[in-house]
């Protein structure tokens, strides 16, 4: 059990940390759909005469700290580049404010050539809407192997055709409170190897019951009217309609209101009030982490990125890991090329680097979700960038608390979170991504205010709006 004092500590401690959870583009999404982009598809990499300089790789901010492992690798491959004397630079430059800010620059950015940038990293949701806006360039197959995790490896594509290869995934996990549980008198307290929502409810009626620590409520996730909840909704919609196809592989509208009535009834299942902790539904991915670092619940649905920032705090006692119950969400990121970069065929040749199996490794260890199986299976595989120098925290920390296994992976890497990844299902993936987000976020707000309404009549209120917004 934690400490009575750590309600009060848990703020301060975590406060840096969660600073950059916000800022976290595996669970967030687009608004609005794609323009013109200057128009069509763009020439691959290989059909433009580059130019020697700096190649401007433009991203969010990497949430393994101040020269976090995606920096390092960077100057990794410019020793490189300066060793060969190619007279080629790779320039890291960190994008401001929240991932739908970021993506709103970057599209502003490329469709104007006001910025200079020739690597972008896009969240998968965005790849259609840029792809489709000829914003970024088609990239040769053999940058996306049979290494790559299958799921992932379908976030790269578009059209037929590969835009964008994945840097590093996410996927929705179950936290939990293993000391809150023994507290309460369950016997088994290892839920590592899985468990269903309707074991999650009679967990947290036990909690309840007994009321360990700080304790105020069963479980929470992210439901504030932003990218967490459509997240959440998304998750529940494949739980409870497995065959569930909300746009087809053109980004069409295909659900029908009886599917989204039967996703609807999940999703107020999951979110009742006696069993959800009542700041989830103002909650986003730092407030959420928060309330669960406070001890004032013992069940957190998050990304794998917290994984080491829990462990800052907590003990193996304390913190526990499972597949979230049902089915998951995918996320992550995904490098493209620009279709204004003068330098498109050394771009691509420094995004097979970040991308290959070494540079994997490294993204897993630092504590993202790496997307080759290799990273997580292949002992051979090594990272010559990290090893034995563990990235540093928001905050600057170097000591690195997180489990790891003999391989020096991250413990749950392997039995965990690699097949989460395998399973995880996907957002509908369409050009006007952001038109559907927007539509679904907003139209269920009802469901978590007074009153709401019924499942059916919320559920033809939504596929009305979707047909709007994703025409035929």
């Amino acid at each position: 059990m934690a400490p009575r004092g750590f309600r009060a500590a848990a703020p301060r401690r975590f406060v840096a940390l969660l600073a950059a959870l916000l800022l976290l583009a595996a669970c967030t999404g687009g608004g609005g759909g794609g323009g013109d982009g200057g128009g069509g598809p763009q020439t691959s990499p290989s059909a433009t005469a580059d130019e020697p300089g700096d190649i401007v790789v433009a991203s969010g901010r990497d949430v393994t700290g101040k020269n976090g492992v995606r920096q390092r690798l960077i100057d990794a491959w410019n020793v490189r580049q300066e060793r060969e004397g190619t007279g080629y630079r790779a320039r890291l430059v960190e994008l401001p404010g929240s991932a739908d800010e970021q993506r709103s620059q970057l599209l502003g950015a490329l469709q104007s050539g006001s910025a200079g940038y020739d690597v972008v990293n896009l969240d998968v949701t965005w790849v259609p809407e840029f792809a489709a806006a000829g914003l970024v360039r088609p990239l040769p197959e053999r940058l996306v192997d049979g290494d790559v995790i299958p799921s992932v490896a379908s976030t790269a594509r578009w059209d037929g055709r590969v835009y964008a290869v994945p840097f590093n995934s996410d996927v929705g996990l179950l936290y939990y409170r293993p000391d809150y549980l023994r507290q309460a008198g369950v016997q088994h307290t290892d839920l590592s190897s899985g468990l269903d929502w309707e074991r999650l409810r009679t967990l947290i009626v036990d909690l309840d019951d007994r009321d360990p620590g700080a304790y105020d409520q069963g479980w929470t996730t992210q439901l504030a009217a932003y990218e967490g909840r459509t997240v959440n909704a998304v998750e529940a919609f494949a739980s409870a309609v497995p065959d569930l196809v909300l746009t087809d592989a053109d980004g069409r509208y295909r659900a029908t209101a009886g599917q989204l009535a039967r996703g609807i009834a999940e999703l107020r299942r999951r979110t009742d009030a006696s069993y959800t902790l009542p700041d989830a539904v103002r909650s986003d991915e730092a407030a959420s982490v928060g309330d669960f670092a406070d001890g004032r619940t013992a069940f957190l649905r998050h990304w794998p990125s917290v994984y080491r920032t829990l462990y800052q705090s907590f003990t193996r006692r304390q913190l526990g890991v499972a597949p979230l119950p049902g089915r998951a969400v995918l996320g992550g990121q995904n490098l493209a090329v620009t279709g204004a970069s003068r330098r498109a065929g050394k771009a691509a040749e420094l995004i097979e680097y970040l991308t290959g199996r070494e540079s994997e490794r490294c993204l897993l260890d630092a504590g993202f979700a790496a997307t080759r199986v290799s990273a997580y299976t292949d002992d051979t595989v090594r990272c010559p960038v990290t090893a034995g120098a563990p990235s540093a925290s928001p905050t600057g920390e170097s000591a690195d608390r997180m489990p790891r296994d003999a391989a020096g992976r991250p413990e749950y890497a392997r039995p965990i979170l690699l097949p989460a990844l395998r399973r995880a299902v996907h957002r509908p993936r369409t050009p006007l991504y952001g038109a559907f987000t927007q539509t679904l976020t907003a139209r269920l707000g009802p469901l978590f205010g007074a009153g709401p309404p019924s499942d059916e009549e919320l559920a033809r209120a939504l596929d009305e709006e979707l047909r709007e917004a994703l025409p035929d």
